[in-house]
């Protein structure tokens, strides 16, 4: 039976630069977007503002959709990761409530696609379709409440 794991992820910006987490993945650091798994009774919004807060202490709402990527991970595990973004006035301090999250990083865009311990290639492909400037409204991502059988 396919079963994909959905994951959400905020691409942050703010002067100029992106905001990443920084995790041991088998003992190495590794760098992801503020992101992770889509829990029951959660909107997509809902899953991606909870993981910004959990990653990096930052309450902030998304502003934008910026896209979807489908992809099989080395280990063959499908992944469908809904990417959300928002803006801020300037680099704010973070502070991970997540144990898993050892510090977050403001980097260039460019310091980010040149770095070798992404955690996956969705991170380098989510800063390139930002990079884009395709912004599109979260209303493209809206969840409904489906009648029952009996009720329609």
């Amino acid at each position: 039976m396919f079963s994909p794991h959905i994951t959400v992820a905020c691409l942050v910006h703010a002067e100029g630069r992106l905001l990443v987490v920084e995790e041991d993945i088998n003992g190495k650091p590794t760098l992801n977007q503020p992101a992770g798994h889509l829990e029951a009774d959660e909107t997509l919004l809902q899953a991606a503002r909870r993981e910004l807060y959990e990653e990096t202490g930052l309450q902030a709402e998304p502003q934008y959709f910026l896209g979807v990527h489908q992809w099989i991970a080395p280990d063959n595990t499908p992944f469908i990761r809904f990417l959300f973004g928002l803006d801020l006035p300037f680099c704010a301090e973070t502070a991970p409530l997540d144990s898993d999250i050892t510090r977050c990083h403001w980097l260039s865009p460019g310091d980010l696609l040149e770095a070798e311990n992404l955690r996956s290639v969705l991170v380098a492909e989510s800063v390139r379709l930002w990079q884009q400037g395709e912004r599109y409204p979260l209303g493209l991502v809206c969840a409904f409440n489906w009648p029952s059988v009996g009720d329609a």
